[in-house]
This record gives C-alpha cells, sequence and structure tokens, in this order.
C-alpha cells in the first residue's frame, strides 16, 4: 500500500534532504613544488561522492590526482590534467582519501581549485513520493550548475591572465622597437652628415 503524501512530510524530507542528505564543499589550496596535498571523506557503502577540479595558476597549469579506498586501492588516477572530475559510489565503509600532487615540479607552485560533493545513501523505494525524487534530481542539477559555474569563472580567470601577460610583452616589445628604431635613425643621420662633411686642408 502507498505511502500517504502530506504537505508535513514533504517538508520534513526536504529538511532532512538539504541537512543529512548531501554535502558540498569548495576549496582553494596552494600546491607548492615537489610537494603533495591530501584530503580525505568518510563514506559508508552506496554514498557517492564527486571531485572536481581546475588548476588555476602555475607552471603549465596541470596537476597529478588520485582517488583510493580505505584500503589504499587506487579508485581513479589523472596524471597532468589541468582540469578533471571523478565520481565514486562507496563500495566499503571507511576513509576515502584524495590526493593533489606537484610532485612533478621543483620550482613553480600550482593554485588547484576543488569541489566536493555527494549524496549520503538512503534506502529507497517504491513508495517514495515522485516530488521527492524530483527534488532530488533537481539538486543533482543544481550542484552540476555550481560546478560548471566555477570552473567558467576559473577558466575566465586563466584566459585574462593570459590576456593581459600578452599585452604586457606587446607593449614591451614595441617599446624595445621604438628605442632600436630611434638609435638606428640617429646613427644613419651621423653616418650621412659626417659623410658629405667637407674637410678644410690647413
Amino acid at each position: 500500500m502507498p505511502r500517504p503524501y502530506t504537505q508535513a512530510a514533504s517538508t520534513l524530507w526536504i529538511l532532512s534532504l538539504l541537512v543529512f542528505s548531501a554535502f558540498v564543499s569548495a576549496h582553494m589550496i596552494e600546491v607548492p613544488a615537489s610537494k603533495k596535498e591530501c584530503f580525505f571523506e568518510d563514506l559508508h557503502i552506496n554514498d557517492k561522492m564527486t571531485v572536481t577540479y581546475q588548476v588555476g595558476g602555475g607552471g603549465h597549469l596541470d596537476i597529478d590526482f588520485w582517488l583510493t579506498d580505505p584500503d589504499g586501492h587506487a579508485l581513479a588516477k589523472h596524471l597532468k590534467q589541468s582540469t578533471g572530475s571523478i565520481s565514486i559510489t562507496a563500495k566499503k565503509d571507511g576513509r576515502h582519501e584524495y590526493c593533489f600532487s606537484n610532485q612533478m615540479s621543483s620550482v613553480v607552485d600550482k593554485i588547484v581549485s576543488f569541489n566536493v560533493h555527494g549524496v549520503i545513501y538512503v534506502d529507497d523505494d517504491d513508495t517514495v513520493a515522485p516530488i521527492e525524487r524530483e527534488i532530488r534530481a533537481l539538486a543533482q542539477g543544481l550542484t552540476a550548475v555550481k560546478d560548471e559555474q566555477e570552473y567558467i569563472v576559473i577558466r575566465e580567470r586563466r584566459h585574462r591572465n593570459t590576456a593581459e601577460s600578452t599585452n604586457s610583452r606587446v607593449k614591451w616589445w614595441s617599446v624595445l622597437q621604438a628605442i632600436v628604431l630611434f638609435f638606428v635613425v640617429a646613427w644613419q643621420v651621423y653616418y650621412l652628415k659626417s659623410f658629405f662633411e667637407v674637410k678644410r686642408a690647413f
């Protein structure tokens, strides 16, 4: 027999979804040269977690990333990537660790922005009201939009830095060309003047 749907039950479920069923966090870190930064989340079986990251500055804008289960087995690994996204469903209870490594670089630090979001597993059955399923789908869609917005912001910052760097180089190259041109013109005037100069014999 289907569970009766009431407004109070819907409100209670929405609050529990917002408070207990999802976790979202956003961070920006600096990973020093030849170092790595690691983080963890304690998950239970069937909990879902997604990690998205973007390198916003430093060197070739690349980073190594991996995610391991409580037994240390690699669930995902990216090498020298500027951006990436990993989604997992926990197969066992325990601490799941993810790391950003800049060990490939011995000089340049890296700036990494990353988001971690997930859903705590709640046993579901056919008695769940359609509105509840829609709310879950909407929550996942909002998380995806948030990730995309942050990705666009970081890309815009990177492109702006590239454009400013290019403009600075063009400016100083133009100044250098003007200085060289001035000296060439001055040398030509001096040379032509000395060429046509009539020397007097005493």
